[in-house]
């Protein structure tokens, strides 16, 4: 059926989080005014403009994560960072723009980086649900984010303790971006980084006053409308801003519904003379969609890719709740084909809303010539409603259902579970580098955060003929409250680093980090007795309340990279890492507080327990590589190994919407994986790359005890993770033309714990052509683009959501992708 995560609902925080950034910027336009009246007056224009640009050029030489996008939208950056160098492969705005507009950024990475995959229900990747991102075996909720140095927390479904990169700022806007594929950097704050670390990095403001407008429509009625005003330099001080908006809109391809997204962002640069600057963001998105059923293997093979929800056939849903909630049978006509646990698996419909509000205030000053400050204060309000049909509880109303002689139903067998979320993020980073003798170039910083996650349940009645609206406003107040949770979490993270130039060419570096984070929360309030007695039919529920911590006072980090013969490149990376644990809700299937015990014994028995030996997890990153650079020809080799301690899982059986779990110490993993990628240039304007990837994740526990029998993972593969990975891309500019092909084939994947069910491999392919027309009339570079997704419709398993199985085809975690849809856009400069 349905898996219930959540965000959080609008309200006062929202608005005050709205209202404090917007005063925020206005702060830093006063700081503007005060500064312009204080230049004095002997500087030329031309003279101050070259200033405002010295400054920011400090800002870029001493960071090493510092993208500044010029007027053209090129990206000029650091030496540091336009390239791919050590384990950091960088993606610019240049290669993003070879893909349909609006696309997800962490999906162009995946096309384009090695050992990288990801995958999504919607063509724009925008379905938080639906997504799944992995690199080099770990997850997105187990890889660093961060934007401008904002923490942006895990990238997965309703971001407890962060925001995705598609609601935190608008595509369009991203200046460009790194993955670290090695173990992290000590600079990039995360409390769940466990190997890998992703830098976004916004575009400035331009120099001079402009603004551009895009719009796409494409299968499915989609559409997307992007447009975005450019102040230029507003005065001899250098202060400059833009203001961006994004609606992009589709209907669902199966079932019925939309899905639709608002965005926007603005942010103001203030030069502080010579010596720094104040940058303000804001960013804004409104998320909201049907969600796509989760399948079963059986279901997906049996019925189609168009297997979904039963909306609008109020009827038939109401039988099969009935079937799955009141008898171990299935409705006529499908003996044989889906199991009772597949009937209860569908329900009427499922959906989510989300709404987020991030705003930073960062400051980059140069103390001295060779010490130079970052300083970032954030905030970041969520709200979310999650949820869906529920096959497993009763409407009270109408009575106890019977089946009648004709096959239909009295009474009322299902009801809407809606999770009502909210999140307040506040937190501060404070970095400081220093430019020592001998060629040491020293880092140091702190992060602080704290987070308050509030995750509420209530029931809502359905109807003897209709069914809940889908996208009501569900107030404060309305339905039945089933439980309510709190979380309040805080998190502190120091680093310490020393990259020495050994040689021109040569450096090593080497440092620690300290990370703490103490999580404490859990059930306020259950109310399931009450309502089994009203007659809805609850079942337990899991309430546990109390405390987590986990820390590591040292975390070091080794690094070395050797650039010779002008062209050649070699590296080593070692890193260990830590990772806090999760928190979600008392009916998460993967957090120490979520999924415990039964009606027999209670969560807060297991829990209490749990807490004593329960360890955080760890992992040891090695990796080695070799790059080689030249105009004709690029090519890389690494070869990584990952030891993985403690390693913690979900293990469900039953059907999504009353799942029997247990999160339990899997014991070690090891990982093996190699990549290499090869780029050739044979002729101006011609690219052609190509990739392979070799991972190679094993367990290594010999015996685990689930459900009363005993089990031995050793050997088994990873699940959810191919083993092989083949990405090739051809991309053609001539003139003002430009032709991309991608393809990428991704191998079979464990669906369970003792991989006797795989996910089958596929290929994928997607087409981009566009041209540029250049200026006509007032309008500059317009340019028309036309995208084909899925280029041969192939028909595949794309994400796995939620916890695995130990064995078997009974767990409706499975998302199709999306089929072949056509996108068109044409956009111009102003």
């Amino acid at each position: 059926m349905f898996v219930l995560k959540s965000t959080d609902k609008p309200g006062r925080r929202s608005r005050f989080l709205f209202t404090t950034s917007i005063a925020g910027l206005a702060s830093i336009v006063a700081v503007s005014v005060s500064a312009d009246a204080a230049t004095k007056p002997h500087h030329s224009a031309k003279a101050r403009h070259a200033a405002s640009h010295k400054a920011t050029g400090a800002a870029i030489s001493h960071r090493h994560d510092a993208i500044e996008s010029t007027d053209r939208e090129s990206i000029s950056v650091s030496a540091q960072r336009v390239r791919s160098h050590g384990p950091e492969v960088a993606v610019t705005r240049k290669i993003m723009d070879r893909f349909v507009e609006g696309t997800n950024p962490m999906q162009i990475l995946a096309m384009t980086t090695p050992g990288a995959n990801f995958t999504s229900t919607d063509a724009f990747g925008l379905d938080t649900y639906g997504n799944t991102f992995y690199v080099r075996g770990f997850t997105q909720m187990q890889i660093g984010a961060t934007l401008d140095g904002i923490p942006l927390g895990t990238q997965g479904f309703a971001n407890y303790n962060g925001v995705s990169i598609t609601q935190a700022m608008i595509q369009d806007d991203v200046a460009g971006m790194t993955m670290s594929q090695g173990a992290g950097a000590l600079d990039s704050f995360s409390a769940q980084n466990l190997g890998g670390a992703m830098t976004y990095t916004s575009s400035d403001p331009k120099d001079k006053a402009g603004g551009k407008l895009s719009q796409t429509f494409g299968s499915y009625n989609a559409y997307r409308t992007y447009a975005r005003a450019d102040s230029g330099i507003l005065n001899p001080t250098g202060t400059k801003f833009y203001a961006s908006f994004a609606r992009t809109n589709t209907n669902v391809w199966k079932g019925a519904g939309y899905q639709n997204e608002l965005q926007a962002d603005a942010k103001i640069v203030q030069p502080v003379g010579e010596r720094g600057k104040i940058t303000g963001f804001f960013g804004y998105g409104n998320f909201s969609q049907a969600n796509y059923m989760t399948l079963t293997k059986n279901i997906w093979r049996r019925l189609g890719r168009n297997a979904t929800y039963l909306k609008p056939d109020y009827e038939k849903a109401k039988q099969w709740a009935y079937y799955g909630q009141y008898t171990s049978d299935v409705p006529p006509g499908y003996q044989g084909i889906l199991s009772n646990d597949e009937i209860g698996d569908y329900a009427w419909d499922a959906s989510q809303v989300q709404r987020t509000y991030l705003s930073a205030v960062t400051g980059h000053f140069d103390l001295f010539d060779n010490v130079h400050s970052d300083t970032v204060a954030y905030g970041n309000v969520s709200s979310g409603l999650y949820g869906g049909t529920n096959n497993f509880v009763t409407s009270p109303s109408y009575g106890t259902p019977t089946l009648l002689a004709d096959g239909s139903v009295s009474g009322v067998p299902m009801a809407l579970q809606m999770a009502h979320a909210d999140m307040r993020r506040l937190g501060f980073t404070q970095k400081f580098s220093i430019e020592a003798p001998h060629n040491n170039h020293i880092e140091t910083g702190i992060w602080y955060e704290n987070n308050r996650w509030v995750y509420d349940t209530r029931l809502y009645e359905d109807g003897l003929t209709s069914a809940h609206n889908w996208m009501s406003d569900f107030k404060r107040g309305t339905g039945h409250t089933w439980f309510e949770d709190t979380y309040n979490t805080n998190t502190f993270q120091f680093f310490l680093q020393d990259r020495w130039t050994i040689m021109p060419g040569m450096t090593l570096l080497a440092g620690f980090k300290s990370l703490t984070q103490t999580t404490h929360g859990g059930t306020k309030n259950d109310f399931t007795n009450q309502l089994a007695d009203e007659g809805w039919n609850t079942y337990y529920r899991h309430p546990a309340n109390g405390t987590l911590s986990a820390s590591s006072a040292f975390l070091p980090h080794f690094n070395f990279d050797y650039h010779f013969l002008g062209h050649h490149e070699i590296y080593w990376d070692i890193a260990e890492n830590l990772r806090a644990y999760d928190y979600y809700s008392q009916i998460s299937s993967a957090t120490p507080w979520g999924g415990l015990g039964n009606s027999s014994q209670s969560a807060q028995t297991v829990f209490d327990a749990n807490k004593n030996v329960l360890k955080p997890e760890r992992t040891w990153n090695y990796i080695i590589g070799y790059r080689y650079d030249s105009r004709f020809f690029s090519g890389s080799a690494d070869f990584y190994h990952t030891d993985y301690y403690n390693r913690l899982a979900a293990i469900t059986e039953g059907s999504s919407a009353n799942a029997r779990s247990a999160y339990l110490n899997v014991g070690r993993e090891t990982m093996n994986g190699a990549d290499a990628m090869a780029t050739i240039r044979p002729v101006k304007g011609l690219e052609i790359t190509n990739s392979f990837s070799w991972n190679d994740a094993k367990y290594q526990t010999e015996s685990i005890n689930y459900g009363g029998s005993t089990y031995s993972l050793k050997g088994k593969r990873q699940v959810y993770y191919p083993k092989f990975m083949y990405k090739a891309n051809l991309n053609y500019t001539w003139r003002r033309a430009m032709f991309n092909f991608n393809v990428n084939y991704i191998s079979s994947r464990p669906m369970t714990y003792l991989n006797d069910e795989t996910v089958p491999p596929y290929w994928l392919a997607n087409l981009n052509l566009a041209y540029n027309f250049g200026k006509i009339g007032f309008a500059q570079n317009l340019k028309a683009t036309f995208g084909i997704t899925n280029l041969f419709d192939t028909n595949y398993i794309g994400g796995i959501y939620g916890a695995a199985s130990v064995s078997g085809d009974n767990n409706a975690n499975l998302f199709v992708a999306a089929p072949r849809q056509y996108y068109g856009t044409v956009s111009a400069e102003f």
